[in-house]
């Protein structure tokens, strides 16, 4: 986890960077696609998901060397052929893994965050699952796994794979010629992020597009149906943290009302959307009918909220780049603090972006928690050895972030507030 941590660390100001040059391109070619708010919520998704793969909190139900130990029929060398294979192998669980996500209720819950973007741009390939608690990956490597692919050559390959998906999340490109038969581009992707009835739950693939046009998930994007983007069920937050657990909280719902005892177990492996009859009749849920003429999610926002959040999802990324530089000084037992802290400040500031009145009450109770900590340890997770006024830094930070709390929450009224369309 170390290893990865310390990866982290050049990745998220590398991808934050590719972020703000596109929205720097947009401004300039005056066809932005970015929106602040969204951007924001975007990117502190992101950095939810990044805390919560660091420190490792996923039950793993088989892993890849017990895999390897107990299915190879092989020991492949360290040559080019190993590291082919194993791309190919990671890219073909991986069409199939998202596959089950789009198709199984269950699954779609870890993948719903990914999705509920009403935008399309870079900021939202960062919209990466904490529900997926359940670590069940490895089983779809068993080809690999049979043919000797080295555990090794999968720890490295898996995470240049995912980064590797991060750049076509864009509209600013448009097809690639004879790019579109060998891999994912813009073009597909978008595709697969629409909500439009033409394009639902296909191109599927991850690096390879070869997999959806035989396995018949594949479809182009088409000149006279613009892609429209979003959920059907839209989520209605900007704060990712319920986003992830939102279907999760609807199945639960929907399996204690069912009467049938069947439909209680079965609803969780139903294809996505799947509702027991009687559920269904007497708890409608809204979708979107008309995806080109519904109303994008956007309460009132004032230019000092929208750079207020900037500011919290700007100090979040530099807690957390202190975390990962300091990750094995912290210690275990301190990093699961640490991160409860800045999950907090997320939770908090999302939910103040949505203008929910309890997101004071969760700023006050960090803020006073974090100066606390500060004042009882006479430093905050071993900043002190780097900055000498760091723990004054810090309770400055939360003295702000409470102020900001009360300020939006009492002061600030929603209503009539401008709203710049970044």
């Amino acid at each position: 986890m170390e290893t990865y941590a310390n990866a982290l660390l050049y990745a998220i100001p590398f991808f934050t960077g590719l972020v703000l040059v596109e929205i720097l391109y947009g401004y300039f070619v005056k066809n932005q696609k970015h929106n602040v708010m969204d951007t924001v919520s975007s990117l502190s998704s992101g950095l939810t998901n990044i805390i919560k793969d660091s420190l490792g909190l996923v039950v793993v139900l088989v892993s890849y060397p017990f895999l390897l130990k107990s299915l190879s029929l092989f020991e492949m060398k360290a040559t080019w052929l190993v590291w082919l294979v194993a791309f190919i192998s990671i890219d073909f669980a991986g069409y199939w893994n998202h596959r089950l996500s789009h198709h199984i209720n269950i699954f779609w819950n870890q993948h719903v965050i990914h999705h509920s973007s009403e935008e399309f741009n870079l900021a939202c390939a960062l919209r990466q699952s904490i529900s997926n608690l359940v670590g069940y990956f490895s089983i779809l490597l068993i080809p690999a796994a049979v043919l000797g692919v080295p555990t090794q050559v999968i720890a490295i390959l898996a995470p240049i794979h995912l980064f590797a998906q991060f750049w076509y999340h864009t509209q600013h490109i448009g097809k690639m010629g004879w790019l579109e038969y060998i891999i994912v581009t813009p073009s597909q992707h978008r595709v697969h992020h629409a909500i439009n009835s033409e394009y639902i739950d296909k191109n599927l693939g991850q690096v390879l597009s070869i997999w959806d046009r035989m396995f018949g998930t594949f479809q182009e994007e088409l000149d006279d149906v613009p892609p429209q983007y979003g959920v059907l069920k839209p989520a209605s937050t900007w704060n990712p943290i319920l986003i992830n657990f939102q279907h999760f909280w609807r199945l639960l719902q929907d399996a204690w009302r069912a009467n049938n005892w069947l439909d209680k177990f079965r609803i969780w492996f139903m294809p996505t959307g799947w509702r027991p009859e009687d559920v269904a009749k007497k708890y409608p849920i809204a979708i979107i009918e008309d995806v080109y003429n519904f109303k994008k999610y956007r309460p009132a926002a004032s230019n000092s909220l929208k750079g207020y959040a900037i500011f919290q999802m700007l100090s979040s990324t530099i807690l957390m780049l202190f975390m990962f530089y300091n990750y094995s000084e912290i210690g275990f037992k301190g990093l699961l603090l640490f991160g409860a802290f800045v999950f907090t400040g997320i939770y908090g500031y999302s939910a103040l972006m949505d203008r929910k009145r309890h997101a004071v009450w969760i700023e006050l109770f960090r803020g006073l928690t974090g100066i606390g900590l500060i004042v009882f340890t006479n430093d905050w997770f071993g900043l002190n050895s780097y900055i000498t006024i760091g723990s004054l830094l810090m309770i400055l930070y939360y003295v702000i972030t409470i102020i900001g709390g009360f300020y939006f929450t009492f002061f600030e009224k929603p209503t009539g507030l401008l709203q710049l369309p970044i």
